[in-house]
């Protein structure tokens, strides 16, 4: 089918929709979660979708940290270019790996009710990341979470690890460290909760910007398409993940800085907590930003105007 460049799926014709995603565990349960939540909301049949594994730039290296090869753009180029060329429809993402500038003419269609944005901690062998003995060894491949836990234990033996979850998991069952750190949801939808040691605090560690959140792309002109997302979008994740990612864009924020952002609302009130540390976590600074939820993009701005004025940018020093 040639690809209409007003509607590059031609929605209006019948057809599968082709709904693209990394083939790791847990992208594929997101996948499956946005097609299973497409198929309720629009009264669909499994036989209207079709899951397209597409294997990114992030899923191949595995050798090296992601700040030295480019960023958390690895884990979305190649899906990017499928929804470019019309070979797939949606693109379903962790949007905690979605950069903050799409590329021209996509949209975040929706933003899936958030699940848990603590980080887990998990070992086999220590209760917290506070009764882990000096010299133990985490492996984490964030530089967030190796900075927030070089701040918090700067006695402890900080390394890389790289891979999806059950890899960093067997990691940790091989003995190559004593814990290591996850996001909670992410563990909760692969049905492995039971494997969190222990639920780290906000107020101890705050997550990545949009951690627990998934976001659903498409072509912002593809009306028909959006307007099926459009069902889907809780609006109280989409307005925190927003102010979330207004103060990543300002800080220009990559894999290769250790950014920190939650939101959250009380009614129509929006609260913004925000962190920027050095790479050994010797340094941060942080922010508080509250306003109506409905200035939830500018909310994060500020924030991240703040700390920019406050010296971030000299925190980052050497990590680009």
């Amino acid at each position: 089918m040639q690809a209409d460049t007003k509607n590059p799926r031609g929605r209006d014709r019948p057809g599968k929709i082709r709904i693209g995603t990394r083939g790791s565990p847990l992208a594929l349960w997101q996948a499956h979660a946005t097609r299973d939540q497409l198929m309720q909301a629009h009264g669909l049949g499994p036989d209207r979708f079709e899951i397209m594994v597409i294997k990114t730039s992030g899923d191949t290296i595995q050798d090296r940290p992601l700040s030295e090869v480019g960023g958390k753009g690895l884990f979305t180029k190649e899906i990017d270019e499928a929804l470019m060329a019309g070979s797939i429809d949606i693109a379903v993402h962790s949007m905690k790996d979605l950069p903050t500038v799409l590329p021209t003419g996509f949209a975040v269609g929706a933003v899936l009710e958030r699940h848990d944005v603590r980080d887990a901690f998990v070992s086999l062998k220590h209760a917290s990341l506070a009764a882990l003995p000096q010299g133990a060894t985490l492996g984490t491949s964030s530089l967030r979470r190796q900075a927030q836990v070089r701040a918090l234990r700067p006695d402890l033996n900080v390394v890389g690890f790289r891979g999806n979850v059950q890899t960093r998991l067997k990691k940790l069952a091989d003995g190559v460290a004593d814990a290591t750190m996850l996001a909670c949801a992410g563990l909760e939808r692969l049905g492995m909760g039971d494997r969190i040691t222990a639920r780290i605090a906000t107020t101890e560690m705050l997550p990545a910007v949009a951690q627990g959140a998934i976001a659903v792309v498409a072509h912002g002109h593809d009306e028909t398409t959006m307007g099926l997302l459009g069902k889907l979008d809780h609006e109280a994740s989409h307005i925190c993940v927003a102010a979330e990612r207004a103060f990543l864009a300002i800080l220009d924020g990559s894999c290769r800085t250790p950014i920190a952002g939650l939101a959250t609302l009380s009614g129509a009130t929006l609260t913004l907590r925000g962190q920027v540390l050095s790479p050994d976590g010797r340094r941060s600074l942080a922010c508080v930003h509250e306003g109506p939820a409905a200035a939830a993009i500018v909310i994060g701005q500020r924030a991240g105007e703040e700390l920019l004025g406050r010296g971030a940018s000299q925190l980052f020093e050497g990590t680009h």
